[in-house]
């Protein structure tokens, strides 16, 4: 499987030619910290989600629990 490439605000940002090296390692650093949070809140809340909304999204409490205790690094 291979994803589509997309140009995005992040990539934009980075690829700059006008932007110093270190505020581009800056923006590169709080997106990775604003992903892996989001990845951490919610898997956080994915272990907390009743049975029937867990069937909505075609996951069963064991894969909710078992994705919950993924390390919020982890894609």
């Amino acid at each position: 499987m291979t994803r589509a490439t997309q140009t995005t605000p992040m990539m934009l940002l980075t690829q700059s030619p006008r932007l110093p090296v270190i505020a581009t390692l800056a923006i590169s650093f709080a997106h990775a910290v604003t992903v892996w949070e989001t990845r951490r809140r919610t898997r956080n809340h994915l272990k907390d989600l009743d049975d029937h909304l867990l069937a909505d999204i075609g996951l069963t409490r064991h894969d909710a629990r078992k994705e919950a205790q993924r390390p919020f690094w982890m894609s």
